[in-house]
């Protein structure tokens, strides 16, 4: 499978391998990777207040940059490498979230969508260079059809696991237990004699999910509603640090002892060992039974009771506020930077431009929730009191929560009753 004809060996100037050796130290910073990618692309998103969309164009700016640095390398080395890897899984989440919450595309046709991308990237990979082995990488071809790649699963990853969690209502903390079962299982196969591309590519998706739940899992608060996930409360700031900190003392050792390094061109560009074809088909057939027992635990799991988001109702403050007292303890701008988002998106809806007043609503989630941390503790009564009416508002637009977007009518309800509360 790896092997590759002289006339594909022609077409683009042979390299040292572009990819490191997948040692237990790619696994690690692997996982690494992908746990910044959610914890940082969430606390830009929402902590900064920049949004899902400014957000994403960002990144797509820097991956565009360090793409070009990392294939004008004529080797691997270490830090351009894996800052490529950071980057591509930060773009990657934000392009799932960005059809999870501002199109409202659900998760499964996501999913769908990216498994075929996915199968397309592969099958042009295949046709074109006659191997999808990382041993090999070693043309700017195949290493941008690698990249491509790489982003794919990202999305496929972020995409999986999100419908995964929808599905079960299973904490941060349990479901890491699933995308690790699953990579302990692969990596069994493996060793039996499974075929080692696809190995590799399967547990390398399943890395998305795992290092996702992780995040959350740190950064989520202890105690939270029902259905909201609860983990050791470290926020997305500090996760984020944890992990860029050890990325970088993890690259710098690599950088150092160059353990993960294919020395020579020769072994960059050697025959790849053959398999044994019975083996391989045994460990196929394993590949199988593994994806049967998985949909038929996720399916369990889903008939199963389990805590779904707080009913509007339990969302509603107790406490009544006349209009205008909820914020007269918040500082003027914030106030009035919050009232021209919810008046646009009114005006948007009465005007029938749906997508316009969808965008204005995300953009006063983003803003509101970037501001919590600095407006709570002026007056706690006051922001649960305009939090849930801003709970309602966002509900009426299908963000955040699981239901389609209201008819305009009851979206400018919405609207209107936020703007009398900050009036």
């Amino acid at each position: 499978m790896t092997t590759t004809t002289e006339e594909r060996t022609r077409s683009g100037h042979r390299l040292l391998n572009k990819v490191p050796e997948v040692t237990i130290w790619f696994w690690v910073i692997k996982i690494l990777c992908t746990t910044v990618g959610e914890s940082f692309a969430d606390w830009i998103n929402m902590k900064l207040g920049v949004g899902l969309v400014n957000t994403a164009w960002i990144f797509t700016a820097v991956f565009v940059v360090v793409l070009a640095v990392q294939l004008r390398l004529k080797r691997y080395v270490p830090f351009p490498y894996w800052l490529t890897v950071v980057v591509v899984s930060v773009t990657g989440t934000l392009y799932t979230d960005i059809l999870t919450d501002q199109l409202n595309v659900p998760l499964w046709i996501s999913s769908a969508v990216f498994s075929v991308l996915l199968a397309l990237v592969f099958g042009v990979w295949w046709l074109r260079e006659r191997t999808l082995s990382i041993h090999s990488v070693t043309t700017l071809p195949r290493e941008s059809f690698y990249w491509l790649a790489v982003l794919v699963t990202f999305a496929l990853g972020t995409a999986t696991g999100d419908w995964t969690l929808e599905l079960t209502g299973w904490s941060p903390g349990a479901s890491v237990l699933l995308p690790l079962g699953l990579i302990a299982a692969i990596t069994a196969l493996w060793r039996f004699g499974a075929n080692p591309v696809l190995s590799f590519w399967l547990a390398y998706i399943l890395t998305r999910p795992l290092g996702a739940n992780i995040g959350d899992w740190l950064a989520s608060p202890k105690v939270a509603q029902p259905g909201e996930p609860t983990g050791l409360a470290l926020g997305t700031f500090t996760t984020s640090l944890i992990f860029l900190g050890l990325i970088l003392a993890t690259v710098a050792y690599l950088t150092v002892t160059r353990s993960d390094v294919t020395e020579t061109h020769e072994s960059a560009h050697a025959a790849p060992a053959t398999g044994d074809p019975r083996r391989e088909r045994v460990a196929l057939a394993g590949f199988g039974l593994l994806t049967v027992a998985t949909t038929a635990l996720l399916v369990w799991a889903q008939s199963q009771p389990h805590v779904g988001p707080a009913a509007e109702e339990d969302n509603t403050s107790a406490v009544r506020l006349a209009p205008g007292e909820a914020v007269k303890n918040f500082p003027p701008a914030k106030v009035v930077a919050l009232k021209t988002l919810a008046s646009t998106s009114l005006r948007d809806a009465r005007s029938g431009n749906a997508k316009g007043a969808h965008a204005a609503a995300q953009k006063l989630r983003d803003l509101w929730d970037a501001d919590q941390d600095s407006l709570q503790p002026l007056d706690n009564t006051g922001w649960t009191f305009i939090d849930a009416q801003m709970d309602k508002v966002l509900g009426t637009f299908g963000i955040d929560h699981s239901n389609p977007p209201m008819p305009p009518a009851q979206q400018e309800k919405e609207l209107n009753a936020l703007l009398t509360d900050m009036r």
